[in-house]
């Protein structure tokens, strides 16, 4: 199914009405986020721009359809298949994954029972954002990330500001070390733990997004203990996960590490000298042996370096 018709299918008929004539090639998408009652905003590669009842976009938010509260409920229910009590996990996590792999996030009253949020009500906020796969990305930084010799990676991060293309990059690379090549190196077996269901993008538990032939995935479940689950139940050859940051998330990679697992990961820094200097007493520790530095210089996902354990560049882009 098209990028398109996923996105319709699960839209009230007001909003489908207003989508389907979207100026705009669905393959650039990148967002939707309905408010109620406030102009509907999407965001495409060129930008963000409100979108007019006839599909036209613009800057003027005045130009924008407003979106009725009734369009919002309207839509959770197709999102939900008209049976959101069969999603509650999904809404206390504040989003759902829909067929295709997209993402739609949620915002409303949260409704807290002993300090923890059992569900989210008086939904009023959502945001769709479109699943999009870019097979290939990770061609130059690939290898990169091998000792000459080895058949596993080396333990690396991925490291950026949000928005600069890491989980995909990531997503790229579990795929190929995953399916190997030929010519190259034969494929391994991966471990994905997918807290936020962003890397398989699972949908009624089969993977929407492509990581590979010998990919086990773990979704929804947090990193830390996903972790350690992964490592006793599947031993993977090699353990992804997206966005490590807490102390147990360190030391979920860490054990990993130190049980013959290599572990591809991303975190939130601008340089490696910063997160070196954030995270001295963990990363300072050697855990990562390359750490690739991304930007969006030359759109998401442009490399900026590669540097090896101890901060040597390895490589550094064109230009700069």
């Amino acid at each position: 199914m098209e990028t398109r018709e996923e996105i319709l299918r699960i839209c009230s008929a007001g909003l489908k009405e207003v989508l389907s004539k979207l100026h705009t090639d669905y393959r650039g998408l990148q967002e939707i986020r309905l408010r109620a009652g406030q102009p509907l905003l999407v965001r495409t590669e060129e930008g963000e721009f409100f979108a007019a009842a006839d599909g036209s976009l613009g800057k003027d938010w005045r130009q924008g359809v407003c979106i009725p509260a009734k369009e919002i409920r309207d839509t959770l229910e197709c999102v939900a298949s008209y049976s959101l009590y069969a999603y509650e996990e999904e809404l206390r996590q504040g989003f759902l994954t829909v067929q295709g792999g997209h993402r739609v996030g949620v915002a409303g009253k949260a409704v807290v029972e002993k300090g923890q949020i059992r569900t989210i009500k008086n939904i009023s906020f959502l945001h769709i954002r479109i699943a999009h796969e870019k097979k290939g990305c990770a061609d130059k930084a690939l290898p990169w990330l091998y000792e000459e010799g080895e058949s596993l990676p080396c333990h690396s991060l991925l490291l950026s500001p949000p928005g600069c293309g890491k989980t995909t990059l990531l997503r790229d690379l579990i795929r190929q070390i995953s399916d190997g090549r030929p010519s190259w190196r034969e494929g391994v077996s991966v471990g994905v733990v997918d807290e936020r269901s962003e890397l398989a993008a699972c949908y009624l538990g089969i993977p929407q997004n492509d990581l590979g032939r010998r990919t086990d995935v773990l979704d929804s479940c947090p990193k830390s203990e996903g972790m350690m689950l992964l490592l006793r139940s599947m031993a993977p050859q090699v353990l992804a996960v997206d966005e490590i940051g807490s102390q147990r998330d360190l030391e979920a990679v860490q054990y990993a590490a130190g049980s013959g697992c290599r572990v591809l990961a991303t975190a939130h820094g601008g340089s490696v000298e910063e997160l070196l200097g954030k995270w001295k007493e963990a990363f300072g520790k050697g855990i990562f042996e390359r750490y690739v530095v991304l930007s969006r210089t030359a759109g998401a996902g442009t490399i900026e370096e590669i540097c090896d354990g101890s901060g040597q560049r390895l490589y550094k882009r064109e230009g700069t």
